[in-house]
């Protein structure tokens, strides 16, 4: 199970991995993607760094409260971190279109963490 400690340390790597990668794709990547992978590499970076937020948020949660609602939302977005960013990163910097078929399944993870988040909050 993730204690709140790991989930603000992940959090906390990923927050410096969305700099990270927002600088790389700003100063590296803008001249060598057409616009239309340019927009897919920024709009990873946003939910990115969104969801690093949302991270901080549970683990800060998970910490005053305790659960496997609130553990498991930290799992999930993690999880759909990882699908739904990775993939629209790597889909626009390998150029392979076919990664966004990934993108949904993170997509809907994302989700999946949001809604067990709510209903820690409900049962608390």
């Amino acid at each position: 199970m993730l204690t709140s400690k790991l989930l603000v340390l992940i959090a906390a790597i990923s927050g410096l991995l969305a700099v990270a990668l927002g600088a790389f794709g700003a100063h590296a990547l803008k001249a060598q993607l057409e616009p239309s992978m340019m927009s897919v590499y920024q709009t990873s970076v946003q939910y990115h760094f969104w969801h690093t937020l949302a991270l901080l948020g549970v683990g800060l949660y998970h910490q005053a409260r305790p659960g496997r609602l609130s553990a498991w939302s930290g799992a999930l977005i993690i999880v759909g971190m990882l699908l739904f960013s990775g993939s629209l990163y790597l889909m626009a910097i390998l150029d392979v279109r076919a990664l966004g078929m990934i993108t949904p399944v993170g997509g809907v993870t994302l989700m999946a963490g949001w809604l067990a988040l709510a209903l820690a909050v409900w049962r608390s």
